[in-house]
């Protein structure tokens, strides 16, 4: 079984399946995460995704080192959902909330929709990853369109990312679940 293979089972677990939650009022994902640098573009940023312990709790743990050199600048965990062929419709809740610790830094969640062609495209929001556990609700309404002239459409959702991205420093933030929520 392979390490994201691995990933999502663990993930699985810790974020309650993909079941709703009458008292939360929320639904958790599953996700199996790829791991993605400015490699694939020529940049030289540096980095790993694992499943990792961190101060308690289980989690996907993404490190790095972000570089700006060879106009790069970032490291990525990223997963795509599928529930009706190649996007999940998500209209019914208000956003998204995760379960994070960091180092202190700031990262961007970034959303995709099927409007969206390009790999650049994107709706994004930035928050700061402090080294405690809490959970940071990202309401759709809050999501900016990056780099396109499509309107975000919770609808039409197919993939969720993490970055740690746009100035060099170290990246070290873990994921151990992530929700719809309503």
């Amino acid at each position: 079984m392979g390490l994201f293979r691995q990933m999502a089972l663990c993930l699985a677990v810790v974020a309650g399946g993909a079941g709703v939650s009458a008292q939360e009022n929320t639904m958790g994902l599953a996700p199996a995460w790829e791991y993605v640098s400015d490699r694939v573009m020529g940049g030289v940023s540096s980095g790993a995704l694992q499943v990792a312990e961190v101060a308690g709790r289980q989690g996907a743990r993404l490190t790095g080192q972000v570089s700006l050199d060879n106009n790069g600048g970032f490291v990525q965990m990223a997963f795509d959902l599928e529930r009706s062929g190649s996007f999940v419709d998500a209209a019914e809740w208000r956003g998204i909330e995760m379960d994070v610790y960091g180092n202190d830094e700031t990262y961007e969640v970034r959303l995709r929709t099927t409007a969206l062609t390009r790999p650049w495209q994107s709706f994004r929001v930035s928050f700061q990853a402090e080294p405690v556990w809490r959970t940071v609700r990202f309401p759709f309404a809050d999501f900016e369109p990056h780099r396109t002239e499509a309107t975000f459409d919770a609808a039409q959702l197919r993939r969720i990312g993490v970055l740690a991205i746009g100035r060099a420093f170290e990246a070290d933030l873990t994921v151990a679940a992530v929700r719809f929520y309503r």
